[in-house]
């Protein structure tokens, strides 16, 4: 009896602790409106990062530079302040890149993740990511059929690495992401509020370049708690 009450103490004060774990709370106001987001504790080099930039300003004024309808939205690139309409976008950041923090399948492209944006694998194989571009998945719901054939195909192309287990399938099939990026992206984040504003820019016309036509600009980022 004595253990199972030290197993069930240890347990409650477990529970207690994740409770009173500090939540990182970042707002963006867009001129589409606001967008509310919560950092991941699992992923705190990234946390980190982007706090330290909110805090600089450095999101400010900065665009949505690469929109596209049933997939995401990306900004965080300093060119992109007082761009030219038209600019070729996508390219600036910081001289530093962060270390991968997959953590799928826990953390997975759910729609209305943030995710940092990164070279590709052949100039970036560990695939380090983006000191300041980020995206915010929009995507859109899948098949049975074609969820399968998804997570068939990461396993394989993972060696066996990545598995999508049931729930996340469920997930995608009812609710909706990008499963195409999981286990190749760090995720660190999600909507908590504002979702609608996030549908509302991936679907504005763009050019041939994904840049939405009229400028869609992240006013301010600030740290709410």
């Amino acid at each position: 009896m004595k253990r199972i009450s030290l197993l069930l103490s240890l347990l409650l004060c477990i529970s207690l602790s994740a409770k009173k774990e500090k939540q990182t709370i970042v707002e963006l106001l867009t001129s589409k409106g606001k967008i509310t987001l919560r950092l991941y504790n699992e992923t705190p080099l990234h946390r980190d990062n982007f706090v330290k930039l909110v805090k600089e300003g450095y999101f400010n004024d900065l665009l949505f530079h690469r929109v596209i309808q049933d997939f995401m939205i990306q900004g965080g690139d300093p060119d992109s302040r007082d761009a030219a309409p038209g600019q070729m976008l996508g390219e600036g950041g910081p001289d530093y890149t962060l270390p991968a923090e997959i953590r799928f399948p826990q953390i997975f492209h759910k729609r209305g993740v943030l995710a940092a944006a990164r070279e590709g694998d052949l100039t970036n194989p560990e695939r380090r990511s983006s000191g300041s571009q980020f995206y915010i998945v929009w995507g859109k719901t899948f098949s049975r059929e074609d969820i399968d054939k998804l997570a068939a195909r990461m396993e394989r192309d993972s060696g066996g690495k990545f598995t999508m287990p049931d729930e996340v399938r469920k997930y995608y099939m009812h609710y909706g992401g990008t499963p195409h990026l999981d286990g190749a992206y760090t995720v660190f984040g999600e909507v908590v509020k504002g979702i609608e504003v996030v549908n509302a820019i991936q679907q504005v016309a763009t050019d041939t370049n994904d840049r939405p036509i009229e400028d869609i600009k992240i006013l301010y980022a600030e740290i709410k708690k």
